[in-house]
């Protein structure tokens, strides 16, 4: 895929799909149909994006040298102010060209486990969750409910949501790892300040044309009644399936649908994704040890820090980014972060 500030190459490269949809048994495959049209139309959205920004570049050049010319400092205050809104455009722009990665493209899956602590840590998976949705609606996202595990009195023990959008996987991958939330805690009655954990995981809906092979041998299929908040996701029949990957100890869980049959079609999904997520890192080990994430994540790999006791900040322990508005972030304002992550990985 051309880069962002590459017209020519844009153009070049959409005028090539565009022939491909013109094939005469183009439409016969519709799998590579789709993905065809996706990426023409994430291509097309690029090259609309420069042509704007360009656009308005040249157009504030203009007016600010005429400005100048007859020395009109109201305007000129005005065209400061747009000229900032124009950069922080381009800088975002900038970001947007480091989402390269293989799959950084697709949908993604993000799953949250809450830690040890009972009802303190299975509130803060719920507070988790509730955040990367809201996130996923601000950026204009669909994120559907996959499954979820209910704590024993509030909040989730696990959940699982897939995140539908352009680039979802390359904006959310670095939110892998454990998120530990201080807070005085409302669950207890002498208001001690609390410390808890969640692991956040996510890894890529793969394309369908990325191989890879599972055998049905080094799997175990558990079905059980899904439990959740209510409607479609809660079943009176045991169409819940869980599968283990034995070799990996991979485990992926689905009862967003009320047949078991399409469950297990949409978790063996996740589970083909689990395993492409796993060989990418373990490429990416073989390349640079130092900066390879772990197989598994471990309490230790602790990436971000949400205090609202006794002081309210959110800091990034990776990037060193920092917010002194939890709300707003636990609200699914995380672009600042995840744009710090794509900067610093790049």
């Amino acid at each position: 895929m051309g880069g962002f500030f590459d017209p020519i190459s844009l153009k070049t490269e959409i005028e090539s799909l565009h022939k491909k949809t013109e094939a005469p048994k183009f439409w016969e495959d519709l799998k590579n149909s789709q993905k065809v049209l996706k990426e023409k139309k994430a291509l097309e959205r690029k090259l609309e994006n420069f042509n704007t920004l360009k656009h308005r570049f040249d157009t504030l050049k203009e007016m600010s040298d005429l400005a100048e010319t007859e020395n009109e400092t109201d305007l000129l205050k005005e065209l400061d102010i747009e000229s900032n809104t124009l950069v922080s455009d381009l800088q975002n722009a900038k970001i947007e060209t480091f989402l390269s990665g293989e799959a950084d493209s697709e949908d993604a899956f993000l799953e949250i486990h809450a830690g040890a602590g009972g009802t303190e840590s299975c509130d803060w998976a719920l507070m988790l969750q509730r955040m990367y949705m809201r996130y996923a609606e601000r950026k204009g996202y669909t994120a559907l409910l996959i499954e979820e595990q209910s704590g024993e009195e509030v909040g989730l023990k696990s959940t699982t949501l897939h995140i539908k959008g352009e680039n979802a996987y390359g904006w959310l991958k670095h939110e892998s790892g454990i998120h530990r939330l201080v807070r005085i805690s409302p669950f207890d009655s002498n208001a001690k300040r609390h410390t808890t954990f969640a692991s956040v995981w996510v890894y890529p809906d793969i394309d369908q044309n990325i191989e890879i092979e599972i055998n049905p041998a080094d799997c175990r299929i558990d079905t059980y009644r899904a439990s959740g908040a209510g409607g479609q996701h809660v079943n009176t029949t045991d169409s819940a399936v869980r599968i283990t990957h034995i070799p990996t100890k991979i485990v992926v869980q689905c009862q967003m649908e009320r047949s078991q049959h399409r469950n297990k079609e949409v978790a063996f999904k996740m589970l083909k994704s689990r395993l492409y997520e796993k060989e990418m890192r373990e490429k990416q080990a073989e390349k640079n040890a130092s900066e390879a994430n772990k197989t598994e994540i471990g309490w230790g790999n602790q990436i971000r820090s949400y205090v609202l006791h006794p002081y309210q900040m959110v800091k990034d322990l990776r990037s060193n980014v920092e917010s002194s508005n939890p709300k707003a972030v636990l609200d699914g304002e995380l672009d600042e972060f995840l744009n710090a992550m794509l900067m610093k990985k790049a």
